[in-house]
């Protein structure tokens, strides 16, 4: 099976543009209920980022008032669960992020952080592909032995 080569940081930027509509990039603030249609999340959901420190809105009396930051980060947590990083690994990558203490060390350990999650999902693929594989050959075995006993009844 042949896999094609991903640019990381370009599929980050493609990711945080694809979600980008005529409405938030003028906005600067947003509602729980906004990110959360926008994103298809539930409102549990990002109050429990909120909890692990992942997005940290402002209240405005009991109202959560997200920034553009806060949203950006969000996109980062959302593409960081969609490739399998547990919200620990999300964490330190945000942080490196809000460092901007020199890009070379930040893409230095995301390059890092990213090809140990590709070695482990590509496993992840090849043991799923064998298991299918074992799940097919079994599957033609019992088929084979479900015609072979309908043929048994037929010249019986």
């Amino acid at each position: 099976m042949t896999s094609r080569l991903v640019d990381p940081l370009h599929e980050r930027e493609k990711f945080l543009a694809a979600s980008e509509t005529e409405t938030t990039l003028n906005q600067d603030s947003f509602s729980i209920g906004e990110l959360a249609r926008e994103f298809g999340v539930s409102l549990r959901t990002l109050r429990f980022y909120e909890d692990k420190g992942l997005i940290t809105p402002k209240r405005a009396g009991a109202a959560r008032i997200y920034s553009r930051r806060d949203r950006a980060r969000l996109k980062l947590v959302l593409m960081g669960k969609r490739v399998g990083f547990p919200l620990k690994i999300i964490r330190e990558l945000i942080d490196l992020y809000d460092l901007r203490d020199g890009q070379v060390t930040q893409l230095r350990v995301a390059r890092d952080k990213f090809a140990r999650q590709i070695a482990k999902l590509e496993k992840q693929r090849n043991d799923i592909e064998e298991a299918l594989d074992d799940l097919r050959r079994a599957s033609q075995t019992v088929q084979e032995m479900l015609t072979e006993r309908a043929e048994d009844r037929i010249a019986s």
